[in-house]
């Protein structure tokens, strides 16, 4: 089954940078992050977005 991602890939790594889970990323891949910091990403990404929206 094919997945289409919402956010990009520059977001989703600059947002594991900011957090600090991208040497997991860059070393191990995407599925050995814990699901609480996939959550974090998410949250962040969400949090980044309403914040765009309320600047417009």
């Amino acid at each position: 089954m094919s997945r289409r991602s919402m956010m990009s890939d520059k977001l989703k790594y600059e947002i594991a940078k900011e957090l600090g889970v991208y040497d997991v990323v860059k070393t191990e891949g995407w599925g050995s992050v814990s699901s609480r910091d996939c959550g974090n990403i998410v949250a962040k990404a969400i949090e980044m977005a309403e914040r765009s929206m309320a600047d417009q």
